[in-house]
């Protein structure tokens, strides 16, 4: 199987893509700034469609994906949370009920951390019952908590705070 990559510098670090003939396959934090495309059209379109998210100007994405690397419990979440809207946010319990498969909500955030295809099938958007919870997004230097808080924030699922900045975050020093 043929896999095309492409990549952008976002506000929350840098991002590769991967694309399948299937469709989007795998997004993830790179460990140094990537760019360009690698002649799919998908590829391109998710940079695109990447980029306008983070400028605050998409709010679905309309991308084929391929949950090909999926099956039974964890396809069943990973689509459910597909579904979940911009903006809003669910609880790990709310999603195992979401996506009918009684999992506990351990296991959720087992999947959550697992998912690999961050901000398209919106993991950040999955928060603790009695907080934000974790998040392991984040390239070098970002801190995963804070690239979830700034993601809700961007969505207007949590009020910004005084330190939060429309440019992205800023690596911290290693």
């Amino acid at each position: 199987m043929e896999v095309a990559h492409a990549g952008l510098m976002t506000p929350v670090g840098p991002l590769g893509v991967a694309v399948s003939e299937r469709g989007l396959c795998r997004v993830g934090w790179a460990r140094h700034q990537v760019s360009g495309t690698a002649g799919s059209a998908v590829a391109r379109a998710a940079v695109e469609q990447l980029q306008a998210y983070f400028a605050g100007e998409l709010r679905t994405f309309d991308l084929p994906l391929d949950w090909s690397f999926a099956t039974g419990t964890r396809l069943a979440v990973l689509q459910a949370l597909y579904t979940v809207p911009y903006g809003t946010a669910v609880t790990y319990g709310e999603l195992a009920e979401l996506s009918g498969t009684g999992a506990p909500a351990r296991a959720i955030g087992g999947i959550m951390g697992s998912n690999p295809m961050p901000i398209v099938v919106p993991c950040h958007r999955v928060i603790a019952h009695d907080g934000l919870g974790g998040y392991s997004g984040g390239g070098d230097g970002y801190e995963g908590r804070e690239v979830k808080r700034w993601l809700l924030t961007l969505e207007g699922a949590l009020p910004p705070t005084l330190d939060w900045d429309p440019a992205g975050l800023a690596p911290a020093p290693t």
